[in-house]
């Protein structure tokens, strides 16, 4: 089954909203005060710095950027890709459509295009596998979660602390290799696919590799960019600020 992207729908990568940083709540907010909304919204992972669905004081620290979602979620259609920052969301969403690692890539249709999204960190090695299935397990988590709040959310406000003077806004070197190698582990045959999209590595590219297109967007943390998406012989991406 594959859903539908709608012209003009806007897409936004990587925000990384944490104590210091709330571009993506204003984003949110100016989004919900606007007189013209947008027909779909795609939220393309890591929007926080960290959000867990287990995790009392995440779920507080973002509570009015939480309530914004949901308050947009009711107007207009919202999907929330999964990232390695925010996961186990749909309770926190109810409105919204939640998208796990373990169901990406989707496949969307737009006009006469297949596209596949997905967060990013997909095909990075079984240890990072077996990293994710295990931090996303939701014994553990309420587990860490009660040791976290027994500690008055020390180990919360410590992962926050590690990322605060963290440099994500660097490039990659050969990205566009490394990018061309990473295709070819997807499990969707990409002979079928013309688009692939992801987020995740910061990058603000676009390749073309024979008949497929790759976009990987760029961090909304670094900045402030988001994209809408028209079809002009063939999809475009328009980068707005």
């Amino acid at each position: 089954m594959y859903h539908e992207i709608k012209e003009g729908a806007l897409f936004i990568s990587d925000a990384h909203d944490n104590e210091t940083r709330d571009g993506f709540y204003n984003f949110l907010k100016s989004l919900n005060a606007s007189d013209t909304l947008p027909p779909q919204l795609f939220l393309m992972g890591d929007m926080f710095e960290l959000l867990v669905g287990e995790i009392t004081y995440t779920k507080s620290l973002f509570k009015e950027t939480i309530e914004l979602i949901n308050t947009l979620s009711k107007d207009i259609e919202i999907f929330y890709f999964e990232g390695n920052h925010d996961f186990n969301l749909q309770n926190i969403f109810p409105n919204v459509q939640i998208f796990s690692i373990k169901a990406q890539p989707k496949l969307f249709h737009f006009i006469n295009q297949k596209v596949l999204l997905s967060h990013g960190d997909l095909h990075q090695g079984m240890g990072y596998s077996l990293y994710t299935t295990i931090i996303r397990n939701n014994i553990t988590l309420k587990i860490l979660n009660f040791i976290d709040t027994f500690t008055q959310n020390a180990i919360s406000k410590k992962i926050l602390s590690l990322h605060l003077n963290k440099n994500i806004c660097y490039k990659v070197q050969d990205f566009q290799q490394i990018t061309k190698l990473k295709l070819k582990k997807y499990d969707i045959g990409i002979t079928d696919i013309d688009f692939v999209c992801e987020g995740h590595h910061h990058q603000n590219k676009e390749f073309v590799f024979e008949t497929l297109k790759y976009k990987n967007f760029s961090s909304f943390a670094c900045d402030k960019s988001y994209y809408k998406i028209t079809f002009e012989d063939g999809i475009k991406f328009k980068e707005l600020f």
